[in-house]
């Protein structure tokens, strides 16, 4: 008799996800407390509903975060022109998706807080959502979620599937691949970023025949109109920074305020009016890295305090949820961050380049080379990469003391994005319609 050793490790995470549920209970609650999860609707992280759940079939959604939440939105709304008997539920995990996404979604689509990877939450949510298929971004291979959705015969497809080769090395250990391989089995589509990752699916022993290429949803983010809530705010901004030379670091990580600080005092050299904005990745990290400037002595400005941009001003941290969009519509030069430190894995640069922006980018880009490689060949000045803070400085001066580079650099952004972006949601919809969606309607609703 074969031991299906999968199933059987599966098991064992079962039992060990069980018995720590306590545990798990108990980390939620200092989360909570440390508001890192919804103050009132944290159980809904238990599998505990907090909205009626609608009769007729219902497709599931799920991301980690406000990225993988982002790309989702557009094939949503694709389903929903498509599909209009469909019920959809979309679900994400962080506070900062929630504040976000919420806004963003048609308004008849149910949004829900992710439940946690423990059987009793999984089974409770997948028990009373009861859909007909999920959708899982990126990532999101989770055992209780796949498996219990297997058993109950719940289709699956993995969009914007990604693996890094950190990941793809941990999960090829002999102790782990039976667990992986048994997962990706039961899965009815994975939809890979890339080639590298087709072929690292594959060598988890992914079936083949499950593996199609659509294109990168990532691009498609940009269908989804993010704006300042105040919609004077912006025109605000722009008059306060009037003909100052100004450039932007979104997305920055811990530490990698320290690069930007020295790329401004080289900057400064030259341009002494100069003004850097600050786009915290967090947005809880643009205090610190406010009091770390003030500290240098840098005339500080922290947009949730609403002051003014003085002509002192050194530095405007953008410390709110939702304004990055807006904010790349108006600068016209963004530095991506979560690039420029080891282990670090890149950020989107497809929003900024959409918009028309210079883009520049560290050499630690990750989950995002891939993005960063197409770009590039379509026009190699489309998405700089610098390899530090030296090269960072050396190329924004250029681009301040150059109009012409600078407008060469913007227009190769915006053709790159709108040749890449084009039809990838009609290709990721065509996929999961075919794939996934028909095989799992009844026949009375197709």
């Amino acid at each position: 008799m074969m031991i299906d050793k999968g199933k059987v490790i599966y098991m064992v995470y079962r039992a060990v996800s069980y018995s720590i549920s306590p545990f798990i209970y108990i980390h939620l609650q200092w989360r909570r407390f440390k508001g890192l999860e919804h103050p009132i609707r944290w159980r809904e992280r238990l599998g505990h509903p907090s909205i009626n759940r609608p009769p007729g079939p219902l497709l599931w959604f799920h991301a980690v975060s406000l990225g993988e939440g982002l790309a989702a939105i557009p094939v949503i709304r694709r389903c929903i022109q498509q599909k209009p008997n469909l019920t959809i539920l979309m679900t994400t995990t962080t506070t900062s998706a929630f504040k976000v996404i919420k806004d963003q979604l048609p308004s008849d689509v149910l949004y829900q807080y992710a439940p946690l990877d423990t059987p009793s939450a999984m089974d409770d949510f997948l028990e009373y959502w009861n859909p007909i298929a999920v959708m899982l971004m990126e990532s999101e291979l989770w055992p209780n979620l796949v498996f219990g959705a297997s058993k109950k015969g719940i289709s699956m497809a993995l969009l914007n599937a990604r693996i890094s080769s950190k990941s793809f090395h941990r999960w090829s250990r002999p102790v782990v691949l039976p667990l992986i391989s048994a997962m990706l089995s039961r899965f009815s589509l994975i939809a890979p970023l890339s080639t590298v990752e087709a072929i690292r699916y594959q060598l988890l022993q992914a079936p083949p025949f499950i593996i199609n290429f659509a294109g990168d949803l990532k691009y498609a983010v940009n269908d989804v109109d993010i704006s300042m809530q105040d919609n004077t705010s912006l025109e605000i901004l722009q008059s306060q920074l009037g003909n100052r030379p100004v450039w932007m670091a979104s997305s920055i990580h811990k530490g990698e305020d320290e690069v930007m600080l020295g790329v401004h005092k080289a900057l400064m050299q030259l341009y002494q009016d100069v003004i850097t904005i600050i786009v915290p990745r967090h947005p809880q990290l643009g205090q610190q890295m406010a009091l770390a400037l003030q500290k240098d002595g840098f005339n500080v400005v922290l947009r949730s305090c609403k002051e003014k941009i003085l002509p002192s001003t050194n530095f405007y941290i953008v410390d709110t949820l939702g304004e990055l969009r807006s904010l790349y519509r108006m600068i016209p030069i963004a530095v991506i961050g979560g690039s420029f430190l080891p282990g670090l894995a890149g950020h989107n640069v497809s929003e900024a380049a959409a918009a028309g922006c210079a883009v520049l980018t560290g050499c630690y880009v990750g989950h995002f080379s891939q993005m960063v490689l197409e770009m590039q060949q379509i026009n190699p000045l489309s998405v700089v990469q610098v390899s530090g803070q030296t090269e960072l400085s050396k190329n924004l001066l250029e681009l301040f003391s150059n109009a012409n580079a600078l407008e060469a650099h913007r227009i190769a952004a915006k053709q790159a994005f709108h040749a890449l972006s084009n039809g990838v949601v009609a290709n990721v919809w065509n996929l999961i319609n075919i794939h996934v969606i028909e095989k799992a309607l009844p026949p009375t609703i197709k």
